[in-house]
């Protein structure tokens, strides 16, 4: 009896302190898990809290355009000032929407998933497993041109190094490779992006390649991101303003009628 209450007296600790080993790895784990699977949501916080700090940076360049002009109107001594620092004030403040767009858009974005983080289940796959995924189907698509006969001959151009489609995909292939986060290691949201955007560069440059290779069903890609969408609408609405104005110039409106001033000799 002695030789157990000596086992006991000496290794009572062992059983508490295994427990709280055991419950902290269980809680490490269950945060890591809820820690990815609300990735996206993060990511779109982190890309929130750019946007807001590049609209208020471009405030500060509207200020700072601003009090150009009135120091250069000042030394002009007249109320025009010169043509430099109005350009430079018109350029900040079309930075400044363009900034307050994208605050507007990433504002959005976050709610968007915010919405799919609480509707998604357990078993569906992580945000960053979803990312891979798109990352691995666009290089079996690019690959399918080299071990397949029919499309290496039919499409040689596609992944042919000299051509610049091709060469432009191959460096965001680099890219992509370069930013992808190993697996089972913690992401960052800003790392996340960065993979995010790299993988939706790819999928472009293969696109755009595809397109000059000739590859039927092959659709063009906007050049540019953000800025070629804002030109293709900049140049739809300039293609619809002459027909709005010829369309208000065939409309003629009716003169308000104005009753006449009743004449003095009928009084």
């Amino acid at each position: 009896m002695e030789p157990i209450l000596l086992i006991i007296a000496g290794w009572w600790w062992v059983a508490p302190a295994t427990v709280a080993a055991g419950a902290g790895a269980y809680g490490a784990l269950t945060t890591g898990r809820r820690r990815a699977r609300r990735l996206e949501l993060d990511a779109a916080r982190h890309e929130e809290s750019q946007a807001y700090r590049a609209l208020v940076a471009a405030k500060a360049q509207v200020r700072t355009a601003q009090a150009d002009v009135l120091a250069a109107r000042a030394r002009s001594g007249v109320s025009a000032s010169p043509i430099q620092t109005k350009r430079a004030l018109s350029s900040a403040r079309e930075a400044e929407k363009s900034a307050s767009f994208a605050l507007r858009a990433s504002r959005a974005r976050v709610k968007s998933s915010y919405a799919q983080y609480r509707a998604q289940s357990t078993a569906e796959p992580l945000p960053i497993e979803r990312l891979y995924a798109m990352h691995d189907a666009v290089n079996a698509r690019w690959l399918s041109y080299e071990t397949d006969i029919d499309k290496a001959l039919a499409y040689p151009a596609v992944t042919d190094s000299r051509h610049p489609a091709t060469v432009a995909f191959l460096r965001a292939q680099r890219e992509a490779q370069f930013v992808r986060p190993t697996a089972g290691r913690r992401v960052a949201p800003a790392q996340f992006v960065a993979y995010r955007t790299a993988v939706a560069d790819l999928d472009a440059a293969l696109v755009e390649a595809e397109h000059q290779a000739g590859v039927p069903g092959a659709p063009r890609t906007p050049q540019g991101g953000v800025a070629g969408v804002l030109g293709s609408v900049a140049d739809v609405i300039d293609a619809a303003i002459p027909v709005l104005e010829g369309l208000r110039s065939a409309v003629v409106l009716p003169r308000r009628f104005t009753p006449k001033p009743p004449d003095s000799a009928a009084r």
